[in-house]
C-alpha cells in the first residue's frame, strides 16, 4: 500500500474544488519549481481551493525532500510514497485513490504543462463540461523543445486514434486532461500501468459519451533529466490499451454508455418490515433438552421410581 507522508487531511475540511495529480520519479530540480508556479498562480493568486498530490514512484534521489518542503508553504500538497513495481500508470491510479476535489487534473512534475492551462481546464469545466483535453496541435497551442522522431510517431498514433474512434480530437495520448471526479470514478477502476493509462483515461470517458471540450495549449520539452518513456517498449502496451477500447466502442457501446450514466449508488439492501421479522428462537443444549424431559417424565410419574416404590 501507498503512504501519505506528513500530517494526514481532516476529514472535516472543505472539499478541495480542484484535485492536480503529479507523478514524480527522480524530479528533485523540476518538481520545486513546478509546485511553486502551480500554487502561486491557482490558489495564492486566482484563489481556487487546490490540493495538489505528488506520487513519489521510487525516486532515487531527492524529490521526496522537495515536495516536502514546499508542503511547509503550501499545506494542501500531499506526498504519496509508492512502493515498488513503478511506472507512471500505476502512480496516475494511487494518486487517484487521494483525490478529493470535485475536478481533478493529471499534470505533468517535468514543467511541460503550464498553471495557466490548467486554470483553463478548471474554468471550461464550470461551463458544464464533462472533461477538457489540451491539444497540442490545434491552432493557438504553443509547442517547444518537442523531439522530432515522437513528435512523427505522436502524429501518427494519434490520427489512427481519430479514425478508429471517429473524433476530431487529435492529442488523446498526452496526460495533460481535466476531468469531473465522478466521471473518474465512473470510467474506473483504470488498470494501465504505464503511459498506455494516458489513451485508457481519454477513450474511456469519449466512449462513454461524456461532454468533452478541445482547447489549445501550450506545452514545452523538459530542460532537465530524461523521460522514462521508451516508445519501443510502449507500443504493445498502447496497441493493447487501444485495442480493448477499440472493441468495447464497436461491440459493446450500449453497456459502456450505460455505465457511464449509471447512479453511483445504484442498490440497497433490502430488510422484512418490523412487524413480520421472524422472532429469535432461544437455543438450548442438548443437555438442556434431555435434562428438561426427564423432570417432566419425573413429574409425570409423581416423582418416584419405575414401579412406584419410594426411595
Amino acid at each position: 500500500m501507498p503512504d501519505l507522508v506528513g500530517t494526514p487531511e481532516r476529514s472535516t475540511e472543505r472539499r478541495p474544488q480542484l484535485s492536480i495529480v503529479i507523478p514524480a520519479y527522480n524530479e528533485q530540480e523540476n518538481i520545486g519549481p513546478c509546485l511553486d508556479d502551480l500554487m502561486a498562480f491557482l490558489l495564492d493568486e486566482h484563489h481556487i481551493a487546490t490540493e495538489v498530490i505528488v506520487v513519489n514512484d521510487n525516486s532515487q534521489d531527492q524529490t521526496e525532500a522537495v515536495v516536502l518542503e514546499r508542503k511547509q508553504r503550501w499545506p494542501s500538497i500531499r506526498l504519496v510514497r509508492r512502493q515498488p513495481p513503478g511506472g507512471f500508470g500505476r502512480a496516475i491510479r494511487t494518486g487517484l485513490q487521494y483525490v478529493r476535489g470535485e475536478v481533478v487534473i493529471v499534470y505533468m512534475g517535468d514543467r511541460s504543462d503550464h498553471p495557466v492551462d490548467a486554470k483553463r481546464y478548471y474554468d471550461t469545466i464550470q461551463e458544464g463540461y464533462d472533461c477538457v483535453f489540451g491539444s497540442r496541435f490545434v491552432r493557438g497551442a504553443e509547442v517547444k523543445r518537442y523531439p522530432r522522431v515522437k513528435l512523427i510517431v505522436n502524429r501518427l498514433v494519434n490520427k489512427a486514434i481519430e479514425w478508429m474512434f471517429w473524433t476530431s480530437m487529435n492529442d488523446l495520448t498526452n496526460a495533460f486532461k481535466a476531468y469531473r471526479a465522478d466521471v473518474i470514478e465512473r470510467c474506473g477502476p483504470y488498470r494501465a500501468c504505464h503511459f498506455n493509462i494516458t489513451l485508457e483515461m481519454s477513450l474511456s470517458a469519449l466512449i462513454s459519451g461524456y461532454r468533452i471540450k478541445e482547447i489549445p495549449i501550450g506545452w514545452e520539452g523538459r530542460t532537465w533529466g530524461s523521460t522514462n518513456l521508451r516508445m519501443r517498449e510502449m507500443g504493445r502496451r498502447y496497441l493493447c490499451t487501444l485495442l480493448m477500447l477499440f472493441f468495447q466502442r464497436v461491440l459493446m457501446s450500449d453497456d459502456v454508455v450505460a455505465e457511464g450514466n449509471r447512479e453511483m449508488q445504484n442498490s440497497i439492501e433490502v430488510s422484512l418490515p418490523e412487524k413480520i421479522r421472524p422472532r429469535p428462537v432461544a437455543r438450548t443444549s442438548i443437555g438442556s433438552d434431555q435434562s428438561q424431559r426427564a423432570e417432566e417424565q419425573d413429574h409425570d410419574s409423581g416423582g418416584n421410581t419405575p414401579g412406584g416404590e419410594p426411595m
